[in-house]
């Protein structure tokens, strides 16, 4: 049994499938920890589950209806009863400001923050703390609760809902596609999640952060490793990134054994290769073209040209080199990597005659473009909005990696292998651009150079031929 089997058998029954829902609205709508959880994201996946399982689209509604009710009810419930102890525990304590910008929309608005504050993401979890402990009127905040949890509610999961019942029949799913698909889903939105927890725990606030601390004061053991761990200008040493180094290292090392191992494809890639070669969509050959003439070098030049201009024009030469190195490195270990495994694609092209299948260039390209990006991006954001640009660096990877399956000139192992790689260049680069102080690179005229670099690459599509 593929892994991809595994995750589909394990899809949640409905009866639980229901809890999860009023789980993830209560977890969304909650003091302070909805600032950390991608409730978006969490709640269109379980709503789709839903759909494609035809549960009835009322209890599905119910369910978020019960949870963001309950979740805002707890929350004015420790402001009103926990005023004084509440500003003084970790995080408020370390992050005053969460505070008050929620008092200053509590104030601006009143009683309608209640309703107003639900579809507002940087205040959505503050403001039923805020309203309990400025003691708003209980039955005032009963009622606020229950109308803005009755329009959050079909709001978030209708949109999920639909596309669980229609995208199968929309699409011409080959038999077994569909297992392949709900497992991608769900692997997906998994990593992302435990990427984005374990991402907190190692910040300063972050529980794995303050134990390290703990260790390093009495231990001298702790004390050595953290000067060895940290950057010779500050105090904090930057966990996230060497975390990420060890784990994508270690997973590409463990990887690339697997795939030498086997002469021929893995037992997942003939299976997959096979559905997606009896895939037949209207314009879906088209995009998979598309993205590939976007992935190789021509489209990532293209793609990149603006922002390195704006970038030199600036004089931010620290943040052009290290994004310089980073694709450069990722294209020469793509270079060695395929010519080292020398392992056969599945079909290969006239332009593509020269080049083997392990790593995949484009994915691992694309992981360490986007991450790059979304890391500049995220130190730009404030805290409890920064995987937001995580999200959609993986939203922007995930087409260029599958394309690559659709063109068919790539196993589905080649994927993995040059995702892992190209966390393994994210994370170098991270390291070295931590090792000193930056200066911000804002204000960045992000609007204009977005659309320079999508026309470029439109212009590099249309016009110039894959290589």
């Amino acid at each position: 049994m593929n892994i991809a089997d595994t995750l589909f058998q394990l899809a949640p029954s409905p009866g639980l499938l229901l809890l999860i829902i009023a789980a993830i609205a209560l977890v969304e709508s909650l003091a302070l920890v909805g600032l950390l959880v991608p409730g978006v994201v969490l709640m269109t996946a379980a709503a789709s589950l839903a759909g494609h399982q035809e549960l009835a689209v009322i209890t599905a509604i119910l369910a978020a209806f019960i949870g963001a009710v309950i979740g805002d009810g707890l929350s004015f419930l420790l402001g009103y009863h926990q005023r004084e102890r509440v500003t003084a525990q970790w995080p408020l304590s370390r992050h005053p400001e969460w505070l008050a910008r929620g008092a200053r929309f509590f104030q601006r608005h009143g009683s309608l923050s209640v309703l107003l504050g639900r579809f507002v993401g940087p205040v959505r979890p503050v403001v039923p703390l805020i309203a309990g402990m400025l003691r708003m009127s209980p039955r005032a905040f009963l009622w606020a609760n229950l109308i803005s949890a009755a329009l959050w509610a079909p709001a978030y999961v209708l949109p999920g809902y639909a596309l669980g019942r229609t995208w199968q029949r929309l699409v011409a799913l080959p038999e077994g596609l569909e297992a392949w698909l709900v497992g991608l889903g769900v692997l997906v939105v998994i990593l992302a999640v435990i990427f984005s927890w374990v991402r907190h725990l190692v910040t300063r606030e972050g529980l794995a952060y303050r134990g390290l601390i703990g260790w390093s004061r009495r231990s001298a053991l702790g004390r050595r490793l953290w000067r060895w761990l940290s950057p010779p200008h500050d105090v904090e040493p930057p966990l996230a990134s060497w975390l990420l180094l060890i784990l994508s290292l270690t997973a590409l090392s463990a990887w690339t054994l697997v795939v030498i191992h086997h002469d021929a494809p893995l037992l997942m890639d003939a299976r997959l290769e096979g559905l997606m070669r009896a895939l037949a969509l209207p314009g879906l050959d088209a995009i998979g073209q598309a993205l590939e003439r976007a992935g190789d070098l021509p489209g990532v030049l293209a793609l990149v040209l603006p922002w390195g201009i704006w970038l030199a024009w600036r004089r931010h030469w620290a943040a052009f080199w290290h994004i310089a190195g980073g694709l450069i490195g990722i294209a020469l270990l793509n270079t060695l990597g395929k010519a080292a495994i020398g392992r056969i694609r599945p079909m290969t092209p006239e332009h593509l005659t020269d080049s083997f299948s392990y790593p995949s260039g484009h994915t691992s390209t694309a992981v360490v473009l986007f991450g790059m990006a979304a890391a500049f991006v995220s130190r730009e954001l404030p805290p409890g909005r920064r995987y937001l640009a995580y999200w959609a660096a993986i939203a922007a990877i995930l087409p260029m990696a599958l394309s690559r399956l659709v063109v068919g000139v790539h196993w589905l192992s080649d994927l993995i292998g040059g995702a892992l790689l190209g966390l393994v260049v994210c994370a170098l680069v991270q390291l070295a651009w931590q090792r000193h102080p930056r200066a911000p690179l804002r204000p960045c005229p992000w609007q204009r150079l977005g659309i320079a670099s999508l026309v470029l690459v439109a212009a590099r599509i249309a016009w110039l031929p894959p290589i």
